[in-house]
């Protein structure tokens, strides 16, 4: 039997817990956040208890239904994706550490093609990989992702110089907003042109959408509630 999402997130989770209540406390402005004492090491602790479920999926064949779902879906094989991968779904969206796409959308390893930069900007390397996902790997949807509290977005806003290299970034980013003053609203606006520059200078995505192969939509992640909401 596969790996059941609830059972999974109670291994993995458990174990993150544990890790965190021995983390050391970091205050910051009135919160407080917990750090590991070697981040390196937490990283290899994280990479342990993913190999773990890896291993329990791979015993298990991986393509049973999650049962205890009331919407049961696959943990892909780890065998199957040693060669292959077959996602079903391609995400631009911004490099924020609170925007994991796989999180956000519940979703395995093989199921997810994800592109990510600060601001999910459609410049050349990401439109790239973005055609990669839906010229090769045929995915047939792609979803452009902004998110409240975009650093990017913010950056774009505010006047201030930031360092050649980062300034050179939010160009895009300050075109695409059209002097906007609030930020859901620019995210917004910058998430739709990402979209429509997406298509504006792709051929290829822009055939793949009006041949039906691909649908197209941008949406918005509010980090206060967990929500995704559609805007296109």
């Amino acid at each position: 039997m596969g790996i059941q999402r609830r059972h999974f997130l109670q291994r993995t989770g458990g174990l993150a817990l544990a890790a965190l209540m021995q983390a050391r406390p970091v205050e910051a402005a009135e919160e407080r956040f917990c750090t590991p004492n070697d981040p390196l090491q937490a990283l290899i602790a994280g990479n342990r208890r993913f190999a773990e479920a890896w291993r329990q999926a791979e015993q298990d064949e991986g393509t049973t239904h999650r049962t205890a779902d009331p919407d049961p879906r696959c943990f892909n094989s780890p065998k199957a994706l040693a060669t292959s991968q077959h996602p079903w779904a391609t995400v631009l969206t911004c490099s924020d550490s609170r925007v994991s796409p796989s999180w956000v959308f519940d979703t395995t390893p093989g199921e997810l093609f994800v592109i990510r930069n600060a601001g999910n900007s459609a410049f050349d390397e990401a439109m790239a990989s973005v055609e990669y996902g839906v010229s090769v790997l045929k995915t047939p949807l792609l979803m452009v992702m902004g998110h409240s509290g975009c650093g990017a977005v913010t950056a774009a806003m505010d006047a201030n110089p930031l360092t050649p290299s980062l300034d050179r970034l939010i160009q895009p980013i300050r075109k695409n907003i059209n002097g906007s003053s609030d930020l859901e609203e620019a995210v917004k606006r910058n998430a739709l042109a990402s979209a429509s520059t997406l298509i504006q200078r792709s051929a290829v995505l822009a055939d793949a959408k009006a041949s039906g192969a691909l649908k197209l939509v941008v949406g918005y992640f509010q980090l206060s509630s967990g929500v995704v909401t559609l805007i296109e």
